[in-house]
């Protein structure tokens, strides 16, 4: 899944992108989630729906706030948003590397160089996927690099996500996912599943991370002490 957003004050430079796009994405696994009118409105979003776009493609010279302040704001709660600047001046100079763009592109945006950042586009998610986690909901997809996850607890029927940003409730059983996670993440309770790598305190009976404590039961106690001593000692790697 390829989740797109276009951000432009413009309409018509909205919607001729749109169109180009439409002719190239993937049907049914690609498709543009989100266009924003301004760089205030596509900042705000974003910071209250962290994972739920791969691709921005962001206007720079807008009215308001520009694009290179609106990546800004943006990189203040998303470093893993793929960015890239769209501008109507080939003379244009800003300094995208540090908002971490990908690239930009000149408009109107010729159709081959767009085939272009489509493709290094997929193939930088497809080489990521091993390194993520992706929840999806009735409201959305979120896509979770494994690093920012700090852990997973089960609630009935639901397992909840936890990052350092907000918790992400979802449908699973806790036992797949340690499955497909291991041996990144760790089993330390019928009910906890955690990053080893972002605990900050070890005690016998439970583990601190993130200013929560979370039991840690006699039936895993021993291989989970184990793991999460090895990975704070710098002998587990994601």
């Amino acid at each position: 899944m390829l989740r797109i957003a276009i951000c432009d004050d413009e309409t018509e430079s909205r919607d001729a992108l749109r169109f180009q796009l439409e002719k190239i994405l993937v049907e049914d696994t690609e498709q543009i989630v989100y266009e924003f009118s301004s760089g205030t409105n596509a900042a705000s979003w974003l910071a209250k729906h962290p994972g739920e776009l791969d691709l921005l493609f962001l206007d720079v010279e807008m009215t308001g706030l520009n694009g290179m302040e609106t990546a800004g704001r943006i990189r203040e709660t998303d470093t893993n948003l793929i960015i890239v600047f769209v501008t109507g001046y080939a003379d244009y100079v800003f300094d995208g590397y540090r908002v971490g763009a990908l690239d930009y592109l000149i408009k109107p945006v010729p159709m081959p160089k767009l085939q272009e950042l489509l493709h290094r586009v997929r193939v930088k998610l497809t080489s990521e996927e091993a390194h993520t986690f992706t929840v999806k909901t009735m409201d959305g997809t979120w896509r979770f690099p494994l690093r920012d996850i700090l852990y997973f607890y089960s609630d009935r029927r639901k397992v909840i996500l936890v990052t350092a940003k907000g918790e992400y409730p979802f449908y699973a059983k806790l036992d797949d996912i340690e499955t497909r996670l291991a041996p990144s993440f760790v089993r330390i309770h019928q009910r906890y599943l955690v990053n080893p790598s972002a605990v900050d305190y070890l005690k016998s009976d439970s583990v601190t991370l993130a200013n929560a404590q979370l039991p840690c039961s006699r039936k895993y106690k021993e291989a989970a002490v184990s793991k999460i001593a090895k990975s704070m000692l710098g002998g587990l790697g994601q």
